[in-house]
């Protein structure tokens, strides 16, 4: 059973790897556009850009990688897909734009495990 407490607690622990993942990425010379991105579609948790290339990032803290990557449903990704269509709907630069999806996994004592074109 699901209290508050608990989600509360798992609601913390995925902005912080979403914080660990946006300083990692920072690390690798990406810029970050947004954190927590909201749409009626979906939700994106991060969006960065590396020179003409959009990056539309799921984090996902988990024990290990496999399990990272796994926790990302088809249902999230046609979420995530519609979300990142809005927002590039709104960019007047989107049609040079590339664009990839990627996850990140945030592992308990290691650094930052990056998969890219995950879906």
């Amino acid at each position: 059973m699901v209290t508050d407490r608990s989600r509360r607690s798992a609601e913390r622990r995925g902005h912080v790897a979403e914080y660990l993942a946006a300083v990692f990425l920072l690390l690798k010379g990406y810029r970050i556009l947004a954190l927590r991105y909201k749409t009626r579609s979906g939700e994106i948790d991060l969006i960065a850009r590396k020179g003409d290339l959009a990056v539309f990032v799921e984090v996902k803290a988990r024990v290990g990688e496999r399990e990272a990557v796994d926790a990302v449903s088809a249902t999230a990704q046609k979420r995530i897909r519609a979300a990142s269509d809005i927002w590039l709907s709104r960019r007047p630069d989107a049609a040079r734009l590339s664009q990839r999806y990627d996850v990140i996994a945030v592992l308990p004592g290691r650094l930052p495990r990056h998969f890219r074109d995950a879906f």
